[in-house]
């Protein structure tokens, strides 16, 4: 694993995930109940990577009120959980695996071998969490795509809400469910390169056209 020192949702960390799969997109390949993801949603998820990395910048807004909420509360829920469970919280900015990609952007890392995500819901959902005292559907892989690509043992996941009382659900790591992201990833990896190398082919054609073009006018040829 590599970390990328720097503002999480600033214009580094944005540029440092264009064209990478993360874990907060994981979903987009493995379902909740840890089966691979085919279709019409794989396909979409593809060309968004694609675009991401042909183009430059992302393909998504970042700016939401429920971001804003989370980005507010973070900044009690991280010393919160931080005295709750006696340790220091690392803030990074990305981590990436060693090829470089995959990556996920972790609330913070924890001694050598954990990591904590903080959630902060509103009230209707951080409730359903206390009441069901289980991880929803939809955040589910995204710890365990965490744990893929920083290669600790477990992650606690956490919701934080100033109605209700905090729920910290410690996540290990699971042997097939990191091997069916690492099969699912690639996968994508291979559909990934073979369109990549298919539009620059394209690009490589069509500047070749323009530049024979070019000298074949007789004017340019006496340049």
């Amino acid at each position: 694993m590599k970390i990328i020192e720097c503002e999480q949702n600033s214009t580094e960390w944005l540029a440092a995930r264009l064209g990478k799969v993360t874990a907060s997109e994981i979903d987009a390949l493995v379902s909740p109940k840890g089966k691979v993801r085919t279709g019409a949603g794989v396909n979409t998820y593809l060309y968004k990577k694609l675009a991401e990395k042909l183009l430059g910048f992302p393909q998504d807004d970042w700016t939401s009120q429920a971001a804003d909420r989370g980005s507010i509360l973070e900044h009690e829920a991280r010393p919160w959980y931080e005295f709750d469970r006696d340790c220091t919280v690392r803030k990074v900015g990305f981590c990436v695996t060693d090829d470089g990609r995959f990556g996920c952007s972790p609330d913070g890392l924890v001694g050598e071998d954990g990591g904590v995500e903080l959630k902060c819901f509103g009230p209707q959902n951080s409730l359903r969490v206390l009441i069901e005292g289980a991880i929803p559907d939809e955040n589910l892989m995204q710890v365990h795509m965490s744990l893929y690509v920083t290669g600790r043992k477990w992650w606690d996941w956490v919701s934080y809400s100033r109605q209700w009382p905090p729920v910290v659900i410690r996540v290990q790591r699971d042997a097939e469910i990191q091997a069916t992201i690492s099969g699912a990833l690639a996968d994508f990896s291979a559909d990934f390169d073979a369109a990549f190398s298919k539009i620059k082919a394209m690009k490589d054609a069509e500047n070749a056209e323009k530049t024979a073009a070019y000298y074949a006018n007789p004017e340019n040829q006496k340049k």
